[in-house]
């Protein structure tokens, strides 16, 4: 087993020990690719989302946000593409009888290509010390060329296979890098054949009178479908931004990698309305913009990267993925597409209203363009809380785990120890808690050693520890315990807030932007 997997194993068990994910329906045995968010993952999931949106809606005065229903018309996922071209390649294993994504399977080969050449990096990086230059290494050295070309040629081939649809091609290619089932090492494949991933349901207290509807795969068509009532109602001028959190849903052949790929999911979308010819200018901005808001949490440069798209949607000009380095390699986390003037003008079409801004600059109507960026809410929390992950060896020896989330978006901001269950200490450490809790999360611990309560709560990632003792009783200060530093500090209990607040507030984050 590689380390990745290691690693990847110990932050599902992390994420369920300490109350963050669980199997949904985990007493009957669970149900696949669904999960429920437990208590520290609720808060941790709530976090992230009022970071995106304060960052998103409320620091922009041209962008608002709106909460449209899961169910919509039918004839809204006709007109979107999703009822004839929502499909994803599927391979069968007829040895197996397992069921994979045809690209999904290519990827990882390509993955596994990438780790030899992270592997020859690293091997050289030792080898030639603070000399090392990774950039001139990985353009010359032979080995890793040679990869990088494989990589390249393979994806290349299968983004024009699966864009001409050209199935038996991706098929051929599977067959060409002699891909092996990845449970049974077999090679006995299927054809491949494409999988609508909408949920079908019905709407309607009879049989007769029933409707046929969908459960939404994606929030944006909410917004494109709302346009018009947002532009007039709120009186916005081009170019302007709707915004929208929610739940999407999606049959996946194959969901995997814990939280990762699930069926039910959640979505962060922004629609960016702006005249046509201005899209290229607000591409750019919008992915540097992005970019920043990522950076701006401190999980280190070197583990985002863009990824531009070769295969574009048939409606896109641009398109690129900001790709995070997550346990098992890099991976999609948000998406910024240049999606023309395709959504509005398909609903246009199928509804036969007028989707049109009328620009008093120019003075004439026209369809909007639309510059997109959308991340999946759980994508994010998984990148945050695996980057967070940490076992770290002290220098007196002894070992801790630590979940260094940033403090912005930890849980539990605090939790608050009396050192001992007795001598008026509970009283206080209490009053602390009722006096804090207006402004944060915080928790009171008073079970086990003191040092054994910080090593919980360094795994729960709470920022900060405040420890009553019986000096508190004659000058009113307390211990503060930094978990990233293990620092401890005297402080007045009346310092308290604005100390925790400093380090936790999201305009102190934001600003880093």
């Amino acid at each position: 087993m590689t380390n990745q997997d290691d690693q990847f194993k110990k932050v599902i068990s992390h994420a369920k020990e300490y109350g963050y994910v669980f199997q949904s329906s985990e007493i009957y045995d669970g149900l696949s690719a669904v999960y429920d968010y437990a208590q520290n993952g609720a808060e941790l999931k709530k976090n992230i989302r009022e970071y995106w949106w304060k960052a998103m809606v409320q620091m922009n005065e041209n962008i608002v946000g709106i909460d449209a229903a899961i169910f919509m018309h039918p004839t809204t996922w006709k007109a979107s593409g999703h009822v004839d071209a929502f499909n994803d390649p599927l391979i069968d294993n007829k040895d197996s009888k397992k069921r994979y994504r045809a690209d999904v399977l290519i990827e990882d080969y390509c993955a596994k290509i990438e780790a030899k050449i992270d592997k020859e990096v690293e091997k050289a990086a030792k080898r030639f010390g603070d000399t090392f230059d990774k950039e001139q290494f990985v353009a010359t050295n032979q080995r890793v060329v040679e990869y990088q070309e494989k990589i390249n040629s393979t994806l290349s081939r299968m983004a024009k296979s699966l864009e001409n649809e050209d199935l038996a091609d991706v098929k051929a290619l599977i067959e060409a890098l002699e891909i092996a089932d990845p449970l049974t090492g077999s090679r006995n494949w299927t054809e491949v054949k494409q999988f609508n991933l909408m949920f079908g349901t019905k709407i309607g207290a009879s049989a007769e009178n029933s409707m046929d509807l969908y459960l939404r795969p994606e929030t944006a068509q909410g917004i494109f479908v709302n346009f018009l009532n947002v532009q007039k109602t709120s009186r916005l001028k081009i170019p302007f931004g709707i915004a929208q959190t929610g739940k999407a849903f999606r049959n996946e052949i194959v969901a995997r990698q814990f939280i990762f790929r699930m069926r039910e999911f959640e979505q962060m979308e922004m629609q960016f309305f702006i005249k046509p010819g201005t899209q290229v200018e607000w591409y750019n901005y919008w992915k540097e913009t992005r970019l920043k808001w990522h950076l701006s949490l401190g999980m280190g440069t070197e583990n985002y990267r863009f990824h531009d798209h070769e295969k574009l949607a048939h409606y896109a000009d641009a398109a690129a993925d900001i790709e995070f380095k997550f346990p098992f390699g890099f991976k999609e986390l948000e998406g910024i597409h240049s999606r023309t003037d395709f959504d509005l003008s398909q609903h246009e079409k199928y509804s036969g209203k007028k989707l049109q801004y009328f620009d008093p600059e120019e003075n004439k109507s026209y369809v909007p363009y639309v510059l997109e960026t959308s991340i999946g809410l759980d994508r994010m929390f998984l990148a945050v809380f695996s980057n967070s992950l940490k076992d770290e060896t002290l220098e007196d020896g002894s070992t801790r785990t630590v979940l260094a989330l940033p403090s912005v978006l930890a849980p539990i901001k605090a939790a608050i120890l009396p050192l001992v269950k007795k001598d008026g200490l509970p009283e206080i450490a209490r009053q602390i808690v009722e006096d804090l809790k207006w402004d944060f999360n915080v928790v009171y611990d008073e079970k086990d050693a003191v040092g054994r309560r910080y090593r919980r709560q360094d795994a729960n990632g709470t920022p900060f520890c405040i420890t009553v003792d019986h000096d508190t009783l004659n000058d009113h200060t307390v211990t503060i315990r930094y978990r990233d530093t293990m620092l401890q500090e005297r402080v007045n209990i009346d310092a308290l807030r604005d100390l925790i607040k400093q380090d936790v507030d999201m305009r102190t984050w934001l600003m880093k932007m």
